[in-house]
């Protein structure tokens, strides 16, 4: 439920309703729009006195939220999110670029990547040093030592990192990583999304193969409800019957990711379709659909890729990928920030 205030409703009014309100056994939140007061109620609400609660001299209006999904609902949150990370900014206007091989492979490889998608334009980098591969006979990443050439690059570049975690016990080794991402094969691993709820770092969600959306914002509240707001929605394709690309990118989840939440959304084009040729048009249509930024995978030489070779692209190919979003950003009114 929520509890949308006057303009200018005095604040000893407000106090005096949140007292009222916390005595139901309610858990409040007063979220200050660009124009409007708004206290959210979680709990159990059939409790409250609608009528009541109108007949409040500060109260504008009351409304029930049917949706399982509350942190992350547009409705208790009118504003865009935007999320600081060190210098840069997702969300709201604010656009960003994450990009870097599938698999951290040797210090060289991913110096080389960092160096060059940070002067195409990028401002953040991503690389896997723990891979959920099909096959378990397939490269499953370097784990800590990846970590520590992520870090090494980190430290030559100044790009800020963005790494997939898998287990809960890997935890402790993510201190020093910017973002972390909660890959698609995990999207509904719960007890690790409940324990990322209580770490202070912005938490990448990339949406579960074969999952609604409704689905993915309940993972996205698992996180929210433990306390950390910092998450970004990461649509990357999913499964249907398609077999001429690897996935299918559902571009019209971006709009009405934006429509029914507050929380800042990206496309993974490299891997919705697993093919390079369709990078440039795929980011030029999320940019186009509203998104918050893009994750493109970069290799030094893709033909000798240790994971997800096809679907990478050559640091030739993404200056022009990038050439191309950056016109389109000038277009859209939107801002990248430099690294």
């Amino acid at each position: 439920m929520i509890v949308i205030l006057k303009e200018g409703a005095p604040k000893d009014h407000v106090n005096h309703l949140l007292n009222d309100l916390t005595q139901l056994g309610l858990k409040t939140d007063v979220i200050k729009g660009e124009h409007k007061q708004i206290i959210t109620l979680i709990g159990d609400t059939t409790k409250v006195d609608i009528e009541n609660l109108m007949a409040r001299q500060v109260v504008e209006n009351v409304r029930r939220v049917s949706e399982p999904y509350k942190a992350a609902n547009r409705k208790f949150h009118p504003d865009d999110t935007i999320i600081t990370v060190g210098n840069q900014k997702i969300g709201q206007g604010y656009f960003t670029v994450m990009s870097g091989p599938c698999s951290v492979e040797t210090e060289e490889q991913i110096v080389e990547v960092a160096e060059h998608v940070k002067a195409a334009g990028a401002n953040f980098l991503r690389g896997g040093a723990f891979k959920p591969r099909t096959s378990p006979y397939s490269f499953q990443g370097l784990g800590a030592t990846g970590l520590e050439l992520l870090l090494k690059a980190k430290k030559a570049t100044g790009l800020q990192i963005v790494t997939e975690i898998m287990s809960l016990r890997d935890i402790d080794l993510f201190a020093d990583v910017d973002i972390i991402q909660v890959g698609a094969r995990n999207m509904q691993n719960f007890e690790l999304l409940k324990e990322l709820g209580h770490c202070n770092k912005p938490i990448l969600l990339k949406r579960g193969l074969a999952n609604t959306i409704e689905e993915w914002l309940m993972s996205a509240e698992y996180i929210m409800a433990g306390g950390n707001t910092n998450v970004i929605m990461c649509e990357r394709g999913i499964r249907t019957y398609e077999t001429m690309t690897r996935n299918t990118l559902d571009i019209s989840a971006v709009p009405l990711l934006k429509q029914v939440s507050h929380l800042p959304v990206i496309v993974d084009p490299s891997h919705a379709t697993g093919l390079t040729s369709l990078v440039k048009p795929l980011s030029k249509a999320a940019i186009a659909a509203g998104a918050d930024g893009v994750m493109i995978e970069v290799h030094n030489c893709p033909s000798k890729a240790l994971s997800d070779g096809a679907q990478s692209l050559t640091p030739d190919q993404f200056d022009n990928v990038m050439e191309s979003i950056k016109r389109q950003l000038e277009f859209e009114g939107k801002t990248l920030l430099k690294a």
